[in-house]
């Protein structure tokens, strides 16, 4: 069990992987990232009792009903590396920015703030960084270099942005597919 500030309850571990970066041919992996849920959420996911892990992982409509459920959810990501703030900035934002179809200035705002959090930030192997979905257009976003934060670091308010970076995540085109596939081997466990 997780406890975040800015949560209701405690949150669960229901899958675990890893990004993995594929520089001249060589895959090398630069965090493990880990989602927690709300446990409630597995009582709105009665439609999917009994399906196999590979049934779950093809079905974006329950993707989408994770992320719309009014309950927390956060992603874990712990750096296997150092990596200055810029470039995981962009590297994230090279994800985001595709799958806003159109900007809005509400938008544009929350993509700056975002960038701000990581900007001239020098993130070590071990950083801790949670992003936690308080509903669907709100996110937190904590650092932490020893583990739980006691504080968020900011707060994220934009659709748009907010259900992109979910995407980024647990969408068809994930950028790690082994979080996706564990999370739902997790999914169908905990559904049997």
């Amino acid at each position: 069990m997780l406890s975040l500030p800015g949560c209701s309850s405690s949150l669960s571990l229901i899958g675990t992987g890893f990004r993995e970066k594929v520089f001249a041919i060589i895959g090398v992996k630069v965090y493990a990232a880990g989602l927690y849920i709300n446990p409630k959420i597995i009582e709105k996911l009665p439609a999917w009792k009994g399906r196999t892990p590979a049934q779950i992982q093809d079905d974006s409509s329950l993707f989408d009903l994770i992320y719309n459920a009014p309950l927390e959810k956060s992603l874990q990501i712990v750096l296997v590396r150092d990596v200055d703030g810029k470039t995981f900035w962009d590297a994230l934002n090279d994800a985001i920015s595709p799958r806003i179809k159109s900007p809005t200035a509400v938008d544009e705002t929350a993509l700056s703030d975002f960038r701000g959090i990581f900007q001239n930030r020098p993130l070590k192997k071990g950083t801790f960084i949670f992003l936690t979905w308080l509903d669907s257009s709100k996110i937190l976003i904590h650092l932490s270099n020893d583990g739980i934060p006691s504080t968020s670091e900011a707060t994220i308010e934009a659709e748009n942005v907010t259900r992109s970076l979910f995407d980024v995540f647990f969408g068809r085109d994930s950028v790690s597919p082994s979080l996706k596939a564990s999370i739902s081997n997790g999914l169908a466990s905990s559904l049997k």
